[in-house]
């Protein structure tokens, strides 16, 4: 084994080697353990591990700063010279990188930057795998059968950089996601659940959820395209708001590309985007939803800077009270559009101050309405006014009078996540979900069920 083999000498090491005038170094170390399951059995499961490093040089020109980013995994002590030697070169063949700051400095050191990282194995599922087992049998003796996947990962990252940063985080992410079926495959039904440990998932609470829904589907109702009072669940709302958060960079909005550009010029900050009290947020310290309270870039983007790598991270409030206050905003695009800079954090709450649950705000419901389970295949449409399209899929119940009569013929959706934050009537109470569609990406939300009264369904789908 390689003598320099601890994170945390890697990143020491190659700071060391690193003849730039700037470095930054971030080494991923990640296990994960996982459960597969189908037809009520578990089929495979799993534990990995590995190391990701990556160097960002700079490189100071008469013309400005160069930055070069190169990235390899399985890295050990005899691969670090290379490694940041091609980094250097990147640099110097790159032209100035228009994102250039100077490197972040003054950040107190994590105290355990030192220590060895973090894991995660199979025993993560010491509690959570036997009253899975006691799923499949009600499932059975229910006549339904259950399919999905458990997967929990805890990566530790190191961040270390030439001007003395020395900062550590572990994040573990863990899924759980669900779908039961009928014997004939003819009714499906999914739930999904994000989770730091598996110790607050409930298997048979999801299945009892999943039974419900199933005897719903009992009954099948066709219905035309149109617009329809919707309730949608919070994973719902969050794969609409998680694809909203990312379509919220500042530069795009102040060169007017984007639905928070201002005609004539600027951005819509201060604009009241909803009459709710709705209040939309990112806080790396939410409890249940705790993320990175420091930037961690591996490369820049619309919304993220290299040359940020380190800096610390707030609450951050995009929208208070129904008013936009906040785009994504690095420190260099905070110098282009003269916004504070607001830097992505890895989590979104969604907050209305309502108290109602997803099926108390179904018993509210006069008339005719539909409750959706999730989306999938969501596509932008128009940056303009962010139209989203997309499918809905493992079940749309018919409500009528607050009861839900049926299951109805899936739908393709054509509606923008700001527009509908304008003609919402209700927001539920705010409750931890998994975004379904963006599960592999943003795991962290928490998030109300929304009423909609004449939610877009476009056209009938034949999915499922």
């Amino acid at each position: 084994m390689s003598r320099v083999s601890k994170p945390h000498e890697i990143v020491e090491r190659a700071l060391e080697l690193s003849t730039a005038d700037g470095c930054v170094v971030i080494a991923d170390e990640e296990s994960s353990a996982n459960l597969r399951w189908a037809g009520n059995a578990l089929t495979t499961n799993g534990v990995t591990r590995g190391r990701t490093l990556t160097v960002i040089a700079t490189v100071d020109g008469a013309q400005g700063t160069a930055s070069g980013v190169v990235s390899r995994s399985a890295v050990t002590a005899d691969d670090l010279e290379p490694l940041v030697r091609a980094a250097e070169a990147a640099a110097r063949g790159a032209g100035p990188a228009e994102d250039a700051q100077p490197l972040v400095t003054g950040v107190p050191a994590s105290p355990d930057f030192t220590d060895g990282p973090a894991g995660t194995g199979s025993e993560v599922f010491a509690e959570f795998a036997p009253a899975l087992g006691d799923a499949f049998a009600r499932a059975r003796s229910g006549g339904r059968e259950l399919y999905g996947f458990a997967h929990h990962q805890m990566t530790s990252t190191y961040l270390g950089t030439s001007t003395g940063l020395r900062l550590r985080h572990d994040q573990p992410n863990g899924t759980l996601e669900l779908n039961a079926k009928s014997p004939d495959r003819t009714r499906s039904t999914w739930a999904g659940r994000s989770t730091r440990d598996f110790k607050d998932v409930d298997p048979a609470e999801l299945d009892a959820e999943l039974a419900r829904r199933l005897r719903w589907a009992e009954r099948r109702i066709e219905l035309p395209a149109g617009r329809y009072e919707t309730l949608l669940p919070p994973t719902a709302v969050a794969d609409l708001l998680v694809y909203q958060l990312w379509s919220s960079t500042a530069r795009d909005a102040a060169e007017g590309r984007t639905v928070f550009s201002r005609p004539g010029g600027g951005t819509r900050i201060g604009e009241t985007l909803s009459e709710l009290p709705l209040s939309l947020r990112s806080d790396p310290h939410a409890p249940g939803l705790e993320s990175a309270p420091f930037v961690i870039a591996h490369a820049s983007g619309d919304g993220a800077s290299v040359f940020d790598n380190g800096l610390p991270l707030a609450s951050t409030e995009w929208i208070r009270e129904g008013r936009l206050e906040h785009l994504t905003t690095t420190r260099h695009t905070a110098g282009l559009t003269g916004l504070p800079v607001a830097p992505a954090i890895d989590n979104l709450v969604l907050e209305g101050g309502g108290e109602r649950s997803l099926e108390e705000m179904v018993a509210a419901t006069t008339g005719r309405g539909l409750l959706l389970t999730c989306m999938w295949y969501i596509r932008e449409v128009d940056p303009a006014t962010l139209l989203l399209t997309g499918l809905t899929r493992d079940g749309v119940y018919l409500v009528e009078d607050g009861e839900v009569v049926g299951e109805v013929n899936n739908f393709r959706f054509n509606e923008s996540p700001v527009d509908l934050l304008s003609r919402a009537t209700e927001a539920g109470r705010t409750e931890k979900t998994l975004p379904r569609e963006w599960g592999d990406w943003f795991t962290r939300a928490a998030m109300p069920a929304l009423r909609i009264p004449d939610f877009n369904m476009s056209s009938v789908s034949l999915g499922v």
